[in-house]
């Protein structure tokens, strides 16, 4: 067996392999001995007709395909390893021939790491804006925290402006009803914009018991292409008025909802609250445009296959992230008349600029020669052993190799931020932008900032609005793009123990 090694553009290699007829005449063999089960020939118990007897039964190439591939499983695994190769795509087998000597010859197309040769990742000065909290922003929180803690309560009176009436509604259009355009017993607050333009006004001044046909007109850009600008009429029946009752921001609203006597005290809580958050996301967002900023400086030619592969990688996650809120991807594409391909090249210019990020800074760590080490490790270990209140060599026998893998992951994170700060500069300044996020009572012992909620998803199954009890609401200009959340900056990692293999191989292993 031998094999040449040719490099081709754009980070490619090729592997050309020539397979002598002895090694070939072995995988035959093994092909036989893996496969003679299978074959069901009069005369001989199944599994055990001579492999010859096989040969001449179904043909003398029976097993010329099953020995290739153990051929090129085993020998395009030694051959990467042997020329150190770190493939970062599914390997390519581009030709594959017999010989007339016996021996066979075939070709393998792999993608691997591209070398980068890291520069200007010291001495820059990058902006760092903090919110500079303001005395309407200390108001609105107080504000959302009093709403929350709004008692509910019916009335006999008309509806108006901020009531919540509580409808059955039926929609149609030229008559004809339409999938997602029922509901019961659905809670509607007037004003709050969550139904088409129209709809909430047409119900002020209604009573428990009233019926009344609401006429609107869909927006052209809703997201039902068979309801775009179409005029609707929906039948509504009101079962319930109701009004919030929102408590006064004193000082007894003050000891309802904190630990403080006063409503001084608690206004002077929300507001290092605030700012407290305010810093901590300046002090993230400023580590994320440090790490743009080196990032733009380098110039990388990222191979096709690994901006694929990671924007198939994104699509998964926020695949995974629905299924978590009880949703199906394919409902969620539905909804949104879009295909998996067209949602995985939405994400295709943010994974180029997820794997570049992720190329220079795995070139800084190894130009620094940053490591972590055993005691490192052990550190976090033992105090996670502690949390989970188990000693550290039982929660040891817990830990799986992956947890590993994203310890080390994470501690070689947090050491190459904590050098890039070190060796660059932030260039401060306040500005007043809108709050970090809204706040709730026991945010002050968060050590970092949460991120701002993202966009309610679709309901599951949209087009059954009557079991998931939602209307026909008002789509934003922006819906689709920011549907699919950005993906956070990966740190520089560890390979996991299997990950290369599992990356590489074309198929699965075996030893010779």
């Amino acid at each position: 067996m031998s094999y040449e090694v040719k490099k081709l553009e754009n980070s490619q290699y090729e592997l050309n392999f020539t397979v002598s007829p002895e090694d070939f005449e072995k995988a035959c063999e093994q092909a036989y001995e893996k496969t003679k089960h299978q074959y069901n020939i009069t005369g001989f118990r199944k599994g055990h007709a001579p492999r010859r007897v096989v040969e001449n039964y179904y043909g003398k190439g029976v097993f010329y395909q099953d020995a290739m591939d153990i051929i090129i499983n085993a020998e395009y695994y030694n051959a990467i390893s042997a020329e150190d190769l770190d493939v970062v795509a599914q390997p390519e087998l581009t030709a594959m021939d017999y010989t007339d000597n016996g021996g066979a010859t075939f070709s393998i197309k792999v993608t691997v790491k591209p070398e980068v040769k890291v520069k200007d990742y010291k001495g820059l000065t990058v902006p760092k804006i903090i919110t500079k909290i303001t005395d309407k922003q200390v108001d609105d929180e107080i504000k959302k925290s009093a709403e929350q803690q709004a008692r509910i309560t019916e009335t006999d009176a008309a509806a108006k402006k901020g009531n919540i009436v509580n409808i059955n509604f039926a929609g149609s259009v030229d008559g004809v009803p339409f999938d997602g355009g029922t509901a019961e017993d659905y809670d509607l607050e007037l004003g709050s914009g969550t139904f088409i333009p129209g709809f909430e006004e047409q119900l002020i001044g209604t009573k428990v018991g009233d019926e009344k046909d609401v006429e609107v007109t869909f927006p052209e850009e809703y997201h039902a292409d068979n309801l775009k600008g179409k005029k609707a009429v929906f039948a509504c029946k009101v079962n319930a008025v109701k009004v919030k009752e929102i408590p006064a921001i004193d000082d007894e609203f003050a000891k309802s909802i904190s630990e403080f006597d006063t409503i001084a005290e608690y206004k002077a809580s929300v507001r290092r609250i605030l700012e407290d958050n305010a810093e901590k996301y300046a002090e993230r967002a400023y580590e994320d445009a440090l790490v743009d900023a080196i990032a733009e400086k380098n110039d990388i030619e990222i191979p096709a296959a690994m901006v694929d592969q990671e924007a198939e990688s994104m699509v998964n996650e926020f695949a995974y992230r629905l299924q978590m809120q009880g949703m199906k991807i394919e409902d969620y594409l539905k909804y949104l008349n879009m295909t998996r391909d067209q949602l995985k090249k939405e994400y295709s210019e943010q994974a180029a600029k997820s794997v570049k990020v992720r190329l220079v800074m795995e070139a800084i760590v190894k130009a620094e020669n940053m490591e972590v080490t055993e005691a490192e490790i052990e550190e976090k270990l033992t105090k996670a052993a502690e949390e989970g209140h188990m000693t550290l060599d039982e929660f040891k026998k817990t830990v799986q190799r992956e947890q590993i893998d994203y310890l080390v992951n994470q501690i070689l994170s947090n050491k190459l931020i904590a050098f890039l700060k070190e060796n660059n500069t932030a260039k401060v300044s306040y500005e007043k932008i809108p709050p970090v996020k809204p706040i709730g009572k026991e945010e002050a012992k968060e050590e970092e900032p949460k991120k701002a909620p993202a966009k309610k998803a679709p309901a599951k199954k949209a087009e059954t609005a009557t079991a998931e009890k939602k209307a026909p609401a008002k789509k934003p200009a922006a819906e689709k793009k920011e549907a699919a959340p950005a993906a956070e900056k990966k740190a520089p990692a560890k390979k996991a123990a299997g990950e290369t293999a599992a990356k590489k191989a074309p198929a699965k292993k075996t030893t010779k």
